[in-house]
């Protein structure tokens, strides 16, 4: 196995079918990102996306966001995926240790992330990996689906 941890810096097109290809399996309605989309958060100072890759293959992909707010910098881990054919070998674990590590190197005083209740495997990982479960509630506007 030579699976390691890479931080993408320009977009390929194995990066765009690795979006293609792992997006459905985190949830059947995403597809990859538009190639403009992916160039702009690829190229973002404030956006750093790691490729869990296997013999050259992109296996997992995970995003790592920070923004500054009055109280503090935060981070945030979205779209963590691996693919179902691979998962069980540490490609998550590498994903999330990776974002925390660079989340520390930005200044980030805390990661944050939300996980669907129906991804058991996933959650056990996060708490592995030192996360802890937060009593909140969640409010989303989509701004799709209302007018303002």
């Amino acid at each position: 196995m030579s699976l390691e941890i890479r931080r993408m810096s320009r977009v390929t097109p194995d990066l765009g079918e690795a979006f293609g290809r792992l997006l459905p399996q985190l949830a059947p309605g995403l597809a990859a990102p538009e190639a403009g989309r992916l160039r702009a958060m690829v190229g973002d100072e404030r956006t750093a996306l790691f490729a869990a890759v296997d013999d050259g293959r992109i296996v997992g992909l995970l995003a790592l966001v920070w923004y500054d707010v009055p109280s503090g910098r935060k981070a945030w881990v979205e779209d963590v995926v691996v693919d179902a054919r691979e998962r069980g070998r540490g490609a998550g674990r590498m994903l999330v240790e990776a974002a925390l590590a660079h989340a520390r190197s930005v200044g980030a005083r805390s990661v944050s992330l939300t996980s669907n209740p129906a991804r058991v495997a996933a959650h056990a990982l996060y708490r592995k990996c030192g996360f802890e479960e937060v009593e909140t509630t969640l409010f989303r506007f989509d701004l799709n689906k209302v007018a303002l």
